[in-house]
């Protein structure tokens, strides 16, 4: 171990890093990783975490997905992907999806594609679209939602 003297000291810091904000088992693995800690010690310290309560996956996969959709507007494909990109599991992520209402998924899907269509200045019809498409796929959001939502804005004009 590198600046850390103790597996004491080492486990007391990633309590800490794990109460300011949920965590997943990949995170804390890097982490201990960064702090040059033996795998032996490493599985130590993780099991002391899940026992403790200090990381528990299914409280990560819920937090992630409640701020990620109400904090930058993504959508459940967008979160799905970056859950199972931390290797969360498919039990886990359908939990964490669970936190996101079909209510609020779809108002929030309506604000953002409202705003986002508004602060596009391109005058060009076709690009326009195509920058409204872009941007809500990158966010995660259904192209099913989003080709409705072109279709209804098409009306309009």
């Amino acid at each position: 171990m590198s600046n850390l003297s103790s597996l004491a000291e080492v486990q007391k810091k990633l309590e800490y890093y794990c109460v300011y904000q949920d965590r997943c088992h990949q995170e804390v693995k890097q982490k201990l990783f960064e702090l040059g800690v033996n795998s032996n010690d490493m599985d130590t310290i993780v099991v002391h975490l899940i026992e403790h309560d200090f990381l528990n996956e299914e409280r990560f996969a819920r937090s992630f997905a409640r701020g990620k959709h109400r904090i930058k507007f993504w959508g459940l494909k967008r979160i799905k992907n970056e859950l199972t990109a931390r290797n969360i599991s498919s039990a886990n992520i359908k939990l964490g999806l669970t936190e996101i209402s079909n209510e609020e998924y779809q108002a929030t899907f309506e604000t953002i594609a409202e705003r986002t269509w508004n602060s596009i200045l391109e005058r060009n019809a076709l690009k326009k679209l195509k920058k409204f498409c872009d941007y809500l796929l990158r966010k995660g959001w259904e192209s099913e939602m989003i080709y409705e939502k072109v279709r209804e804005f098409e009306n309009a004009r």
